[in-house]
């Protein structure tokens, strides 16, 4: 026995005989409590016999008899695996005629010629000793009646009685015999059954159970269904088993009755109990089996009948009571379940003690959970008697009772689903009547781990790039830990996985990278996950054993398989032909068909070296085209169809060019392909001409008429025959220039500016060619208004198709035009028509061609303007309208003045002084009055302001002044551009800006400062003479009416010595007003006394 174990070796490898050894073992612990027994273990040695000596004779069998070669192993230990085999160790082969019983033998249901053999052996395999016997080879001749009834002729007189034929059987049960038996298992075992028959034909076996059903999910069929095996039997499965041969002859039955025993079972095993001096308890030991097992105790391993006693103990059957136990009550008692199928054994300790509390869980021990999971306290305790265990929250808190706490026998302490609220600091007291004992626990409830983006199902191509997103939420004194899975292990190990904080990004995806991506996060505490599908698609696969069968003359039946889809369905099979004779390696569109359709029926054309390939197509595009079919020659034959779009077209008045659109390489339907070009005059009585050409697509017919029809037709052939008669088609000869004008031209004038035309149509035979249309020729004689002529602009008007009119649009008023009027066909325009006179009415005026103010005075201002560029008729009058704006830009009331047509300037009087008027002038003619310009002028201050400004301007001192004030800025000038060539930067704009002489600086409208220049004059000094015209002319482009805006940019005006009187600078009507500025600007007389 092994020191400090229970654990007894026997060793015989260094000698020894373990028949010696053999025998019921069986081991006792004890200690100063009691003693334990175990179950009995039964040591018997293993055994492979040989086989006895036998001598065993050939076996002569009739052909379709049945036989059984009998194996009889010898008894072993365990029992030996039975087969068979031959001399060459090949296993005999087994089917429904030839099988092996469960107690070895080989069953011939029936025997044929070919089961003749002299090597079938038995073997026994022993695997506890790893040995195998073979039996003595058996000999088996079968002899068929053929050979049989060929050897007795040889023997025997023709009267002697032949051997007869082969007959069929019925079924006979070669095992078990008769027609019923019995069979008894145990419970849990697997029940076995077996029936081998012999017949012919060879029976098959069916069985059923009587009265019952065969047991679901336990029952199998082997040996081709010659053994029933029902696992894991009961005492349900007892009854009766029926097994059923049958052949075409009849049938033959056996039934088994079958009974399950049972070995005893526990239904309550005695269980250790702990009890405190003067309490009670109880040991039950129940089982059962088939027969019910008897209940028998021992204590201490002895008997309880002959066991020291005890007056706390009872004995009742399969329960013992104790009652008012005392310490010396310890012990182990043995329980003993057993019926003739065996026994069961169990210890169980009655341990009496008196102890006080003790817990073995740590003090403090930190407990931590996700907020809404369970959380689990534990208060592992000892005692006797058993410890009341009360839960207490906090250090001043109440005992824990209610439905949210779950309070475990083991002092465990449960609460179903803790919240943040949970944490805190827990209290458990065990106590009993010799003491009491305390412990503290701390619980943390944290914030659960969360994915709040999870990755989506993606569906990417081949090549392409993917990213799943896997984006965490926890408690910040945990550490998450982030891990990808595809299909539920690891990445591969491709540096085309690349893992990011919240990210699984996938370059240059694969078809392998199809599958399941799962992202978990997993804490100390917690682990979620979410998964996506990755579904890598691409073009298909191209198709592949292309098939051509059912060849016809004109038609093929084309099969293929389709290659991979690539997760993207296939919608549709193209299919395409290559011409071997005619265009090879030029692949044609043929037909295509839906994804689901594997074969087509496909039409086709005589002469043709057809070879066709597949080609499919799904969402994401289309595959490779698939290996070319083999060659198919379709046989020649007359063509079947016509050149197509023929036309009959003349290029020259005398000639008719016939075109047509050859056929193709495969529509000749056979070698020779020529055209047979026919030809005649329409609505005339005359033979058709015809002519027979090559493979070309043209044919000129010389000699025609000019333009008359002719009747065409083109009929293909080739060296087998005609195509079918072609249809007509209706062409024409050459066209020629039409022969005369339109006549009867009439003009019919609608008013100043559109005029209609009207003509005669030309007879249709002197058009010479189709007719396209009238072309109308228009031009301008000279303007009535003013006798002078210019340059003849020749305008052309096309009028489609028959027509006999039109209209002239966009004529000039008063004016006097000539046109013409010509045919045209396709060869080109006819005569033209005398040319017809016609004139247009008066219009309305353009505007005066400008209108200037000049002069002004206190209460006068003179206009002066031109006359208007189109008069458009003859000038009736002029039209003048005026009115004053006030400061506030409001306008006062309007004047009209009406002014002969030939004058050309005009003094206003009587108008108030420094008062600002806005002009509107307009010509008129007999029609009405057109277009007016706009101006506006005002009136000086006083006589003396007017003196002074002329006065000043002349004097000396004011010339050199301004002279010197020019020597000034020019040496400023200097000064700054030597500073800036040394590297400086002076800014000369501010500078004059800051410092301006009024008289010399130029003024911006929008401020009130003088100028009215371009861009490139802002920053120039003022000269004399480069201020605006003093005429102020306003050009027709220039002037606007505006009584709402009527601040347009007036230029500024001087007095006829040049000297500056007034700018108005350009303002909204409803814009605030600041004085007498906003309609008068300073005058440099007004800006030198501001000085002083």
């Amino acid at each position: 026995m092994k020191p400090n174990s229970g654990t007894l070796v026997i060793n015989i490898m260094n000698g020894g005989k373990a028949e010696a050894y053999e025998g019921v073992y069986q081991c006792t612990a004890r200690n100063e409590r009691g003693a334990a027994i175990s179950n009995n273990i039964v040591i018997r040695p293993s055994r492979s016999p040989l086989w006895t000596k036998e001598k065993l004779e050939p076996n002569q069998v009739r052909e379709g008899d049945s036989l059984v070669l009998h194996c009889r192993p010898p008894v072993g230990l365990p029992p030996p695996i039975i087969f068979w085999m031959d001399n060459a160790f090949q296993r005999l082969p087994q089917s429904e005629r030839v099988s092996q019983g469960l107690n070895g033998d080989l069953y011939f249901s029936n025997v044929q010629p070919e089961d003749t053999r002299e090597d079938y052996i038995c073997y026994a395999r022993f695997n506890h000793t790893q040995t195998i016997q073979q039996k003595q080879p058996i000999s088996v001749k079968v002899f068929s009646m053929d050979s049989l009834n060929d050897t007795i002729a040889a023997n025997l007189s023709d009267t002697d009685i032949y051997a007869k034929p082969v007959t069929e059987r019925q079924p006979i049960l070669l095992t078990p015999t008769g027609s019923t038996s019995t069979k008894v298992e145990l419970r849990g075992n697997v029940l076995l059954l077996e029936c081998i028959a012999a017949g012919l034909p060879t029976p098959v076996i069916h069985w059923i159970k009587e009265g019952g059903e065969l047991p679901a999910n336990r029952t199998f069929f082997e040996n081709f269904k010659k053994t029933l095996k029902i696992i894991d039997v009961s005492e349900a499965d007892s009854g009766n088993y029926k097994c059923i041969a049958r052949n075409i002859l009849g049938s033959a039955h056996h039934v088994i009755s079958v009974t399950v025993k049972a070995a005893p079972y526990w239904i309550t095993a005695p269980r250790n109990l702990v009890l405190s001096p003067g309490e009670d308890g109880t040991l039950i030991c129940r089982a059962n089996g088939n027969p019910k097992p008897n209940i028998s105790w021992l204590a201490n391993g002895v008997p309880i009948a002959i066991a020291p006693e005890d007056p706390s103990r009872k004995v009742d059957g399969d329960t013992i009571i104790f009652s008012h136990v005392q310490e010396r009550s310890s012990a182990v008692y043995q329980c003993n379940a057993s019926n003739e199928y065996g026994y069961l054994l169990a210890n169980a300790f009655v341990n009496v003690l008196a102890e006080p509390p003790r817990i073995l869980t740590p003090a403090n021990k930190l407990y931590q959970v996700i907020s809404d999971s369970p959380a689990l306290l534990d208060c592992a305790y000892f005692g006797s008697p058993k410890p009341e265990i009360e839960w207490f929250k906090g250090v001043k808190g109440s005992i824990l009772r209610g439905s949210e706490y779950v309070f475990h026998d083991n002092g465990t302490l449960e609460i179903p689903v803790a919240q943040k609220d949970s944490t805190g600091t827990y209290t458990c007291v065990a106590r009993n009547e010799l003491g009491k004992v305390q412990n503290e626990v701390q619980l943390e409830v944290k914030d659960p781990t969360m994915i709040i983006k999870q990755p989506e199902y993606k569906v990417i191509q081949r090549y392409g790039q993917v990213s799943f997103e896997c984006i965490i939420k926890h408690d910040s004194t945990l550490l998450p830990t982030v891990i990808w899975l595809k299909d539920n292990d690891e990445l591969p190990d491709d540096e085309r996985f690349l893992v990011g904080k919240d990210n699984l990004t996938i370059m240059n995806v694969t078809d392998k990278d199809d599958g399941t991506y799962t992202c978990i996060v997993n804490t100390t505490l917690d682990s979620v996950s979410a998964s996506a599908v990755l579904t890598v698609v691409a073009r298909p696969n191209p198709p592949f054993d292309l098939e051509l069968t059912g060849q016809l003359e004109r038609s093929v039946e084309l099969s293929w398989i389709p290659g991979d889809e690539n997760n993207s369905p296939i919608t549709n099979f193209v299919i395409e032909y290559e011409d071997g004779l005619h265009e090879p390696g030029v692949w044609h569109y043929q037909t295509e068909v839906p994804g689901t359709q594997t074969t087509v029926q496909l039409k086709l054309s005589p002469y043709v070296n057809y070879s066709f390939r597949v080609i499919a197509v799904n969402e994401i595009g289309r595959s490779q085209p698939s290996e070319p079919s083999e060659q198919y020659l379709t046989k020649s034959a007359n063509p079947d169809e016509n050149p197509s779009n023929v036309q009959g077209i003349g290029s020259e008045p005398d000639n008719l060019v016939i075109t047509w659109e050859s056929l193709k390489g495969f529509q000749s339907n056979g070698p020779g392909l020529q055209y047979k070009v026919s030809w005649r005059q329409k609505d005339v009585d005359d033979e058709w001409t015809s002519v027979i050409v090559a493979n070309v697509s043209k044919y000129i017919v010389s000699g025609t008429p000019t333009f008359v029809p002719y009747e065409i037709k083109v009929q293909a052939l080739n060296d087998l025959g005609y195509a079918p008669e072609p249809s007509e088609v209706i062409g024409h000869s050459g066209e020629d220039l039409p022969m005369v004008a339109p006549g009867n031209v009439q003009v019919h004038v609608i008013n100043s500016t559109l005029a209609k035309v009207h003509w005669d149509p030309v007879p249709l035979k002197t058009v010479r060619g189709h007719l396209q249309g009238y072309k109308v020729y228009y031009w301008k004689v000279q303007s009535l208004s003013r006798r002078s002529r210019r340059h003849v602009e020749k305008k052309i008007l096309t009028f489609r198709g028959n027509k006999t009119f039109g209209m002239l649009p966009g004529l000039e008023p008063y004016s006097s035009y000539k046109l013409n009027v010509r045919v045209v066909n396709g060869k080109g325009e006819g005569p033209a028509s005398p040319d017809k006179v016609f004139k247009t009415p008066e219009g309305v005026p353009s505007s005066p061609s400008f209108l200037k103010i000049t002069n002004p005075t206190l209460d006068s201002l003179t206009l002066e303007w031109g006359s208007p560029t189109h008069p458009n008729g003859v000038l009736t009058s002029y039209i003048l309208k005026f009115q004053p704006i006030n400061n506030t830009h409001e306008l006062g009331p309007l004047v009209e003045i009406r002014i002969p047509a030939n004058e050309s300037s005009l003094i206003l009087k009587n108008l108030n002084y420094s008062t600002r008027y806005k002009f509107y002038f307009n010509a008129q003619t007999s029609v009405g009055s057109g277009n007016q310009i706009t101006e506006e002028a005002v009136t000086i201050m006083d006589e003396a302001m007017a003196s002074r400004q002329v006065d000043i301007a002349t004097q000396g001192w004011f010339i050199g002044l301004m002279c010197a004030v020019a020597l000034l800025i020019l040496i400023l000038l200097i000064v700054c551009f030597i500073r800036r060539n040394k590297g400086g930067k002076y800014p000369v704009k501010e500078k004059e800006d800051a410092h301006a002489d009024p008289e010399i600086q130029p003024m911006k409208e929008d401020d009130g400062t003088f100028g009215e220049y371009s861009d490139a004059e802002d920053h120039k000094p003022l000269k004399k003479g480069s201020r605006t015209p003093s005429d102020r002319t306003v050009k027709k482009e220039d002037s606007d009416d505006s009584l709402v805006d009527y601040g347009e940019g007036v230029n500024g005006q001087f007095n006829e010595d040049g000297s500056f009187i007034g700018q108005y600078s350009g303002k909204k009507e409803k814009e605030p007003a600041e004085g007498n500025e906003s309609s008068e600007a300073p005058s440099p007389v007004n800006a030198m006394n501001s000085f002083v």
